[in-house]
């Protein structure tokens, strides 16, 4: 921050960053994701005692939010230095794209607070905050929907079945709603306190109920291997045959342990092109007939264009019984690590520590004994549109493979395998989620964990998985609450606009 704010600012910002932090794995504490943002909302209210208060709003914010982000994204620093000298960089970048965002919304909520003091102060922080949580998710290239507010809530499932009518978005608007409810002070804070703890009982009462009625069905069984293959090692060509002898090794192990109609390796189990290691595709195709198994891997393909080049995706390729193969490329791309934002995958091929995969343009259902699925790859289990396409396209269940081994044991790991629980919530469908060196887990449809591995481990696993036959409401209806918030904030913002400038000068005593 700068010199003119004062300590207690610092220490209310400082308060934001730790809370911030401690609602998320490892940690995943319940308490401070109703409160983490209560000290942001003070700050934001201090501002009506300052000079050019839409000013130093934004500095507020943007100053808070690259605290709070910095501290909380740290890993990147750390874990992408194995792809990328380049990597400080890309922290640095992704940390100030959203303290940027932190700072368009403090601008926002207290100018719209200014010129519209008879709107309820807590319902315009909600909205803009929501509505900045959707814009951070869906802003192309620099989509990084890594930590929204309601993903913290993912270590107490019985909280969040509603997420199958709003998905993590409308839980996002309640948890935005409760901070700024119990940042009001004065004659009205004991009703609001009261509020949250009625919103609190609501969300628990309907929580009780989908996990007392929620009907499943059993789908079949399937076979996690984790080969633990250390980063270094995979991206070795000349360790290729002996990674590849060891997931079949890993393979045949299972169906000593159960009957797995699907067996799954991670993302990137191969180093190398599938494409130029024919007998690495022959010989699973071989394993696949002999055993009359289904196998998904991860691996890198690529397609000649017969013009200019090539492109190469990050893909999963399925082989079934009978030989046939299935292939699924990669649609929502790691920046930095797997694309640079804004610029052709060509322009960056060849350079080493720049990415340079093309996304993909299709989500095809594959198909195996235990039903038909939809692939996500790493990262893209962060996005609840693509999880929420192939549930509505007839999906049974969810597959994500991963290599985490970057991750190695920061806080990132856990926090990336907590996304699924919501994906598992809002789709009412199961996920099995299979990476190189952990986590590996399946879910079932009411977000439960109900296996899962250790982190750096080689560890195979055969696990039953459940569906369930009910398409929520999220499913069918989409992001709704995401569209309802920028309409509502969008309108709020219009109609400040359009007010007089003496309501400026006006304070406002209520919320």
């Amino acid at each position: 921050m700068n010199p003119g704010f004062s300590p207690r600012q610092w220490v209310q910002a400082a308060a934001v960053a730790v809370l911030g932090v401690l609602m998320y794995p490892p940690f995943h504490l319940i308490l401070p994701s109703f409160i983490a943002l209560v000290p942001f909302i003070w700050l934001l209210e201090s501002t009506r005692q300052e000079g050019h208060p839409d000013r130093r709003a934004a500095l507020i914010g943007f100053c808070t939010g690259a605290l709070t982000n910095g501290l909380g994204l740290w890993w990147m620093a750390v874990a992408l230095y194995r792809f990328s000298p380049l990597s400080a960089i890309g922290y640095v970048l992704a940390v100030g794209v959203i303290a940027a965002w932190w700072g368009v919304t403090s601008w926002a909520v207290v100018l719209i607070w200014r010129r519209t003091p008879g709107v309820p102060r807590w319902v315009v922080f909600t909205c803009c905050w929501t509505a900045m949580e959707w814009l951070v998710g869906h802003s192309g290239d620099l989509a990084f929907p890594w930590l929204g507010l309601g993903t913290s809530l993912t270590g107490y499932p019985i909280l969040v079945q509603w997420a199958d009518i709003a998905g993590a978005r409308g839980v996002t608007f309640w948890l935005a709603a409760c901070n700024a409810l119990l940042a009001t002070t004065g004659s009205k804070a004991r009703r609001a306190q009261a509020l949250v703890a009625v919103s609190v009982a609501v969300a628990m009462a309907y929580g009780v109920w989908r996990e007392s009625s929620l009907a499943v069905r059993p789908l079949g069984a399937v076979a996690l291997v984790q080969p633990n293959v250390s980063l270094e090692r995979g991206s070795a060509p000349e360790a290729g045959d002996g990674i590849f002898r060891s997931l079949l090794e890993q393979s045949r192990a299972s169906l000593a342990t159960g009957d797995p109609g699907l067996i799954i390796w991670p993302e990137a189990s191969l180093p190398g092109y599938l494409g130029a290691h024919p007998d690495w595709s022959s010989g699973v195709t071989a394993f696949a007939r002999r055993y009359h198994r289904s196998v998904l891997l991860g691996g890198m393909d690529v397609i000649l264009d017969g013009k200019s080049g090539f492109d190469v995706y990050n893909a999963a390729f399925l082989y079934d019984s009978t030989g046939v193969r299935s292939v699924y490329h990669k649609n929502h791309l790691v920046p930095l690590v797997e694309q640079i934002p804004f610029l052709p995958a060509r322009w960056t091929q060849g350079i080493h520590g720049l990415g340079s995969f093309e996304p993909g343009l299709t989500a095809p259902i594959l198909h195996a004994p235990p039903g038909g699925f939809g692939v996500l790859i790493c990262f893209e289990s962060t996005f609840e549109s693509v999880a929420r396409s192939y549930r509505r396209r007839g999906a049974d269940f969810l597959v994500n493979i991963v290599n985490d081994e970057w991750l190695r044991s920061t806080p990132a790991a856990s926090q990336h395998a907590a996304h699924l629980v919501m994906r598992a919530i809002e789709t009412r469908a199961a996920i099995v989620r299979v990476a190189n060196s952990g986590i590996s887990e399946t879910i079932d449809p009411l977000g439960v964990v109900t296996v899962h591995t250790d982190m750096n481990t080689r560890r195979t696993l055969v696990q039953p998985i459940e569906t369930t036959d009910v398409i929520p409401l999220y499913v069918r209806w989409g992001d709704w609450v995401g569209l309802m918030v920028l309409l509502a904030t969008g309108g709020l913002g219009i109609f400040a606009c359009f007010e007089s400038r003496e309501g400026e000068a006006k304070t406002s005593g209520g919320r």
